[in-house]
């Protein structure tokens, strides 16, 4: 094979060191860095190789359907891209060339509100792919309203409310390298778009924060007041979290402990995962997020209840390694371990992915 047809990604083993390798020493820690000493981080890791799956012998597996849906949108699989902000710090095509991979691979995006590109061009960069956007709240609610309604206009079919930030996480990495993302890189949604507050700064023990810090379940209200966009809510870890935004009207929930970048001490996603299922039962579509690395994990977190999972750092890895190539072909070798997996298995539909599929825990 000549080097010009070279696939940019080779294995998904190996994507990590090769972002490494290309990506400048501060960007690599703001896509790595976990919050404060990283144990968050390690327990989501450490959930998904604890456990072990239970592989059934001598099932017709010719056919394999790994086609899912995320309320009304039908995926080739039950992934979606996590909404991951400032993508062009990682390649110059930034989002649209997440996106335009995600969508041929049909994959959903969810498009961050601090993307590098505005939400209206990562929509136009393929506009028959599956896209939600993600919103920050702002200290003005008038400025979330403006950004619901573009998102809206611009053909998103749902709304994430990431709820986990009302601060954003102390993250040493970050500090060791003196890393400012509101200088470095400036979010393509407009200059009155405002990221999550930085660790306050106090005085003799008293510390305030901005206004959005003091938003409570009654968003949940105000935004549906506003849009005809069912709205999702992101970041939740507890059975009681998710009965209040079941409550609240979301029409789903995302598991995330925001990939161990937010609460130290906050549990493995992965652990709390069945939990929340259990307190919303069926009536609200619960997905997942949170250390997925292979198409193994993916497998485990859909046997604890998750209807699809989300993808993180692996897509930053892929997009800086290779750009827009290197996300299609991520996607391409995870499909296809996916597709693998359930054979090796015995499951030939999502379906047939429950609790009964893994076994004993090694530790």
């Amino acid at each position: 094979m000549s080097e010009s047809s070279t696939p940019p990604v080779r294995s998904i083993g190996t994507l990590e060191a090769a972002a490494a390798r290309v990506l400048p020493a501060a960007v690599w820690a703001y896509v790595q860095a976990g919050a404060g000493a990283e144990d968050a981080m390690r327990a989501n890791h450490d959930a998904f190789r604890r456990r072990t799956l239970r592989p059934r012998a001598l099932t017709d597996v010719r056919s394999l359907d790994l086609s899912s849906r995320m309320l009304e949108d039908r995926l080739a699989a039950p992934l979606f891209v996590c909404p991951m902000a400032r993508q062009g710090l990682v390649h110059p095509d930034a989002e649209l060339a997440t996106h335009r991979a995600a969508s041929d691979a049909g994959v959903l995006s969810v498009v961050s509100t601090l993307s590098t590109r505005s939400l209206e061009e990562i929509a136009a960069s393929s506009p028959q792919g599956p896209r939600w956007f993600q919103l920050y709240l702002q200290p003005d609610f008038v400025a979330s309203r403006n950004l619901v309604e573009r998102a809206e206009r611009a053909g998103y079919s749902a709304l994430v409310l990431t709820v986990d930030m009302p601060v954003l996480g102390s993250r040493d990495q970050l500090l060791e390298h003196d890393f400012v993302l509101d200088a470095d890189a400036p979010v393509g949604n407009g200059a009155p778009v405002l990221a999550p507050s930085r660790p306050p700064v106090g005085e003799r023990g008293h510390f305030h924060l901005r206004s959005d810090a003091g938003a409570t379940w009654d968003v949940l209200d105000d935004l549906q007041s506003i849009t005809r966009l069912p709205v999702v809510v992101k970041g939740l870890l507890t059975g009681e979290d998710a009965r209040r935004a079941e409550n609240h009207g979301a029409r789903a929930i995302i598991v995330s402990n925001h990939g161990g970048r937010q609460l130290n001490g906050a549990p493995a996603a992965l652990e709390a995962l069945p939990e929340v299922v259990r307190a919303v039962g069926s009536e609200v579509e619960v997905y997942f997020d949170s250390g997925i690395r292979r198409a193994t994990d993916v497998l485990i977190a859909l046997a604890l209840g998750a209807r699809a999972v989300g993808l993180g750092r692996p897509v930053l890895w892929a997009l800086a390694v290779g750009g827009e190539a290197g996300v299609r072909r991520f996607f391409q070798l995870l499909t296809t371990e996916l597709a693998t997996e359930m054979a090796l298995t015995g499951r030939r539909r999502l379906a047939e992915i429950d609790r009964t599929l893994l076994g004993a825990e090694r530790w």
